[in-house]
């Protein structure tokens, strides 16, 4: 069974959004139940700090031994910063997905996280 933290909020393409002790900053990744399902990932591409991307954009990819995957933006706003570990050990991703395996900071646009789900709305989904 995956691990669906209560204090997250999530999308239907399995991303999450973590909030920050700063205002109006995210940290995202991939859900547990993404990872376990992408398997192994040996490769993660993401943006440079600076770009912008509207919700529902996708931001980079998740390749893993058997596929590559896309990833979605959950949120409007500006990269602030990459998870520069990933580089070295993208297997970060499978064993901490909501610690060391965060992909990217995020400062939100006004309004610029609408749309996500509680954490009970994300079990419902993935059963």
């Amino acid at each position: 069974m995956s691990t669906i933290p209560a204090d997250l909020r999530y999308t239907k393409e399995h991303e999450y959004v973590k909030s920050t002790a700063e205002d109006g900053v995210v940290l995202i990744g991939i859900t547990d139940f993404a990872q376990g399902e992408l398997g192994d990932i040996v490769y993660v591409d993401l943006p440079k700090a600076g770009a912008r991307f509207n919700a529902n954009d996708v931001f980079g990819t998740v390749e893993a031994v058997k596929a590559v995957s896309e990833l979605f933006m959950p949120v409007t706003g500006e990269v602030l910063e990459i998870n520069g570990a990933l580089d070295g050990e993208p297997a970060l991703v499978n064993s901490d997905p909501y610690g060391g395996g965060w992909m990217i900071k995020v400062k939100l646009d006004a309004g610029g996280d609408a749309g996500l789900m509680s954490a009970d709305e994300y079990t419902a989904l993935v059963g």
